[in-house]
């Protein structure tokens, strides 16, 4: 029952499926780039290295001999994996599933020209110049993403063709991993965003979750709510969806398939093979068992009889307005201090503009106003400042020598 499981990358949703694992008696091993990542701090060994470094990744697999590998990240040398399953190891979903959807390419080939599903007009591009060219194709507004990046990352609307050469820049300033490629996306003029959560078991069977709603802001999720209320013919379409890109993919897991709901009926978006940051809305126990139990149940091959909605839930982030150390946190208590709130903090060592530090979550009964728990969310969200424990040590240090003086 118990093994030895190696997590590659160690962020919020790595921490908080590394505390499902551990209830479930497990033992984990959480690589990251820096120490004192969020699941590191609650795993039973940590190692880190450059997991684009394919020398330093076999090193360690090498070292611990790990049951299963479970990545969390994109920039892995996931090539690698496909020797890893060789050698007995289990990758989740796949070493297949793993190395098409860490790449944006793959995965759009995949959905587009393979399987004929419905998505935006694109186009890729790997210079300034071929971007001027793509844009041109798509049309304007459209959308740029780096082919390898998370939570937004290097992403960014284009809404003239001055602001081609900008979105470029900023694609390669902020991706992840060496590929420089981007894909370029013509804009949906989308009512709704949804994450339809999939779990896809050992023995064949695939499981949905509730739809869960969502909102961005420079490309990463600022609000999420579930259950989204989306019609019957776009819920049955979507699981349709994404049984038949998760089934291509093959392996046991959680999936976040992403979705466009348009006038004009759906659109696939994107798909990651791992818990999804949307999901954190289920820690507010909207679910009978939340995205990360799910996530290492289906890895274990452990039974998930179904999936139920328990009650109705949002959630809202907490961000980092600056740079800073050791950071501090003020106003928790004002945020939880109604019925029905929690908060979520994730433990990062440093803080930079906009980065993801906490999630408040609200949750009432399964037929409460969906609208009204996002208010709720968002407004003790906003009570929750993240201030640099740096700049107070300088603060402190500064006071004392002036009352010294």
């Amino acid at each position: 029952m118990v093994k030895k499981i190696m997590l590659l990358g160690s962020g919020e949703l790595g921490k908080e499926f590394v505390i499902a694992a551990k209830r479930l008696g497990q033992y984990v091993i959480a690589v990251d780039s820096y120490d004192g990542a969020p699941a590191q701090q609650v795993a039973d060994e940590r190692e880190v290295i450059d997991m684009l470094d394919g020398r330093a990744l076999d090193a360690i697999v090498a070292r611990h001999r790990p049951d299963i590998i479970v990545p969390e990240i994109e920039a892995i040398r996931t090539e690698r994996f496909y020797d890893y399953e060789k050698e007995g190891i289990q990758v989740v979903p796949s070493a297949r599933a793993a190395n098409y959807t860490m790449n944006r390419k793959a995965i759009r080939d995949l959905a587009s020209k393979e399987l004929g599903i419905r998505t935006a007009a694109y186009r890729y591009a790997s210079s300034a110049g071929e971007l001027r060219a793509a844009v041109k194709e798509v049309g304007i507004p459209c959308v740029v993403k780096p082919l390898m990046s998370s939570s937004g990352k290097g992403q960014s609307t284009v809404r003239s063709e001055e602001e081609v050469d900008r979105a470029w820049n900023y694609s390669q300033s902020a991706k992840r991993g060496d590929i420089a490629e981007v894909i370029v996306e013509s804009f949906v003029d989308f009512h709704t965003e949804i994450t339809l959560l999939t779990v896809t078991l050992k023995n064949g069977r695939t499981l949905f979750c509730p739809p869960i709603g969502h909102r961005q802001e420079r490309g990463d999720y600022q609000e999420s709510w579930q259950p989204c209320r989306i019609s019957d013919a776009d819920l049955g379409q979507a699981r349709e969806i994404a049984g038949k890109v998760t089934r291509a993919l093959g392996g046991a897991g959680i999936w976040g398939v992403e979705f466009f709901l348009a006038d004009d009926g759906i659109y696939f978006s994107e798909l990651s093979p791992r818990p999804h940051d949307t999901g954190m809305v289920t820690l507010a126990g909207t679910q009978n068992l939340s995205e990360f139990e799910l996530h290492i149940r289906a890895v274990l091959g452990l039974p998930i009889p179904g999936i139920e909605l328990l009650r109705a839930g949002a959630s809202a982030v907490v961000l980092a307005e600056k740079e800073g150390r050791n950071p501090r946190y003020t106003g928790v208590e004002d945020a939880i201090a109604e019925p029905g709130t929690d908060i979520r903090i994730f433990g990062k060592p440093s803080t930079r503009p906009y980065r993801r530090m906490a999630v408040v979550l609200a949750s009432g009964g399964p037929e409460s106003d969906i609208d009204a728990l996002k208010r709720k969310a968002i407004a003790n969200a906003s009570k929750v400042k993240v201030e640099s424990g740096e700049a107070q040590e300088i603060e402190r240090i500064s006071s004392s020598r002036s009352c010294w003086l």
